[in-house]
């Protein structure tokens, strides 16, 4: 009888440490894909200079004239990522379109509530326009 069950126990105790996946090793060792690499982009001078004026706008202009974004993220920052994420020029032109469609009307936006108030989710992703 107590061999059988230490025979038990001993059998599933393998199956529960076993690995379910095994690294390829020796001459298989070159068909493991490496990790994406990200590509560092170090920014234009435009996106630069833009990025401090974008800065001056949100640390001095916004705190006297007050919050009036209607987007989360805001105007501002989306210009920001956009520009970081696609260069000056796509950036800008994203930007622009996004402060033609600043208002308070309800459209297609999915929204969020923030602070009991209901704001646009529109963020500046990857392959947004493509």
């Amino acid at each position: 009888m107590r061999s059988s069950v230490l025979a038990l126990l001993l059998s599933t105790s393998l199956y529960a440490v076993s690995p379910g996946y095994y690294e390829p090793w020796g001459k298989d060792s070159g068909l493991r894909t490496p990790p994406p690499k990200k590509e560092e982009t170090t920014p234009s001078i435009a996106t630069r200079i833009a990025d401090l004026i974008i800065r001056f706008h949100q640390e001095v202009i916004s705190p006297v004239d007050g919050p009036r974004s209607h987007f989360r993220p805001t105007s501002s920052r989306y210009m920001q990522l956009a520009m970081q994420r696609y260069g000056f020029l796509k950036g800008w032109i994203m930007g622009c379109d996004r402060l033609l469609r600043e208002n308070d009307e309800k459209w297609v936006y999915r929204t969020i509530e923030m602070d009991g108030r209901l704001f646009k989710f529109d963020p500046a992703k990857e392959n947004k326009y493509q």
